[in-house]
């Protein structure tokens, strides 16, 4: 399947600092799971591992490779996404590199790592009405703070332990995501 920023719902595998292996054995085992429910799969940091393991794409750092690197590695039917911290600059960059999306934060504090950027909302508002890919919300992300982040401007918000760590379990916080999302959008769409 060809993804495109209207089919996606993506998963993220996140190893940081695992051997090979592992990161092959968590891609062979996810990978069929999230592609029979329409979910394409992206690694982190890892363009060579991406292509090598089959996963639908990448999303590098500003640590990692750059945006040009991991294109020429995962190839141009995959996705190749950008963390951009609270800089307009390094998202222009990134877009300009071909880029299918940028990603901006942390909004919130956040256990998952260090954040480098705290971004205000409105870079999210200036990115919808400059640009033309996709942007992605990062860090903290909670159902309790995911509309502000919709109504901004983000096309896409990422979460993980607003998902994993919610009190009433995966599924309810998928739910109550999902309508603080739908919410957010319907404010933004208010004249």
């Amino acid at each position: 399947m060809r993804w495109t920023p209207a089919t996606w719902r993506l998963l993220q595998i996140r190893l940081k600092d695992q051997p090979e292996e592992v990161i092959g054995a968590a891609c062979d085992a996810l990978i069929p799971i999230a592609h029979a429910r329409g979910v394409a799969v992206i690694l982190n940091d890892r363009p060579d591992l991406a292509a090598r393991f089959g996963c639908d794409g990448v999303h590098v750092g500003q640590e990692d490779a750059s945006c040009a690197e991991a294109r020429r590695a995962v190839g141009k039917d995959r996705m190749v996404g950008v963390t951009c911290h609270d800089s307009r600059h390094l998202a222009m960059e990134a877009a300009e590199a071909g880029a299918d999306y940028v990603a901006f934060g942390a909004f919130f504090p956040t256990t998952t790592k260090e954040a480098i950027g705290h971004p205000e909302p409105e870079i999210l508002t200036i990115w919808q009405e400059t640009m033309e890919i996709p942007c992605v919300a990062i860090g903290g992300i909670t159902p309790q703070n995911a509309q502000g982040l919709a109504a901004a401007g983000a096309d896409f918000l990422a979460v993980s332990s607003g998902v994993w760590s919610h009190g009433d379990g995966p599924a309810a916080a998928v739910k109550a995501l999902n309508a603080a999302i739908a919410a957010g959008l319907a404010e933004r769409a208010l004249p």
